[in-house]
């Protein structure tokens, strides 16, 4: 068996689609499915069947990619116990949060973190997948809550303050029903909730995946929305319409793997986030 054909079943059974699985393997379609039927004919059975578009496992299949999975966690880690070895703080880490913290906080931070450590690579992933700190699809995780579950070390890093804002300009007639807010996709976020309770006879009048676009629609007199008090306080052209305490807080935890932690790259990273987020947490909890 070549062990390697094990990945891309994972990746598979992962994406769903031999299309989205080529995409994450950097390699064409026909390599993926070429791999596929090697696996299979090398074990002498199907493991997924196509079903509406998407490749689903077949019984056989969700045992053996339960055990790949397993086989995929073990193999970064050993990959982690053997970067833990180099002590310079230098090379790669991977650093993943939803966007708004990714581009309107940590970017602009970066600076100070390359003038502690030059010989570090950075890559901010803006992404509102719960990407995987096990399978090393990043080395450092920033999440809008606490995990329930799995094998993390977290800590918490700061609370995320959540008010109502308008527009500054006073020639705006803006319907005080009248609201802009995140796609439908989002719904269950405290902030969606929050609106859903206030919204009474109002009408949302735009909607967006992007916090920016919505600040932007504010300024312009689109409607109201509840946004994050770091990013929409110091933003021209919105005020806060809702006093000087937030309508909501949602707590920001940083989560990594045991075996990463000891990896000098990881370890400078991490607690440059901790001290970022801890000499502004009045700011980011909103608390004007």
């Amino acid at each position: 068996m070549n062990w390697d054909d094990l990945r891309f079943l994972v990746v598979i059974g992962r994406e769903g689609t031999l299309a989205a699985a080529a995409r994450s393997l950097k390699v064409d379609q026909t390599t993926v499915a070429r791999r596929l039927r090697a696996l299979e004919d090398t074990l002498g059975t199907p493991l997924f069947e196509r079903s509406e578009g998407r490749w689903q496992p077949t019984p056989v299949g969700a045992r053996v990619l339960e055990r790949s999975t397993r086989i995929e966690e073990g193999v970064a880690g050993v990959l982690r116990v053997a970067e833990a070895g180099n002590r310079s703080v230098s090379g790669l880490v991977r650093i993943t949060a939803v966007n708004a913290i990714i581009g309107e906080y940590l970017a602009p931070r970066l600076p100070s973190l390359y003038t502690r450590h030059p010989d570090l690579c950075v890559e901010l992933i803006a992404s509102n997948d719960n990407l995987s700190v096990a399978r090393r699809e990043a080395d450092i995780a920033i999440r809008l809550a606490r995990p329930a579950s799995g094998d993390f070390l977290i800590r918490k890093l700061a609370d995320l303050g959540y008010a109502v804002y308008g527009a500054a300009r006073g020639d705006l007639c803006v319907r005080p029903g009248d609201w802009v807010a995140y796609n439908p996709d989002l719904a269950q976020t405290p902030e969606m909730r929050q609106l859903a309770a206030m919204l009474g006879n109002g009408r949302v009048r735009l909607r967006s995946n992007n916090l920016r676009c919505l600040a932007r629609a504010v300024a312009d007199g689109i409607g109201h929305a509840i946004l994050p008090c770091f990013l929409a306080d110091p933003a021209p052209g919105l005020v806060r319409l809702t006093g000087p305490e937030p309508v909501l807080t949602r707590e920001l935890w940083m989560l990594i793997h045991p075996d990463a932690r000891p990896q000098a790259r990881v370890a400078a990273s991490a607690d440059w986030l901790v001290e970022c987020f801890s000499a502004e947490a009045a700011r980011l909890g909103g608390r004007a």
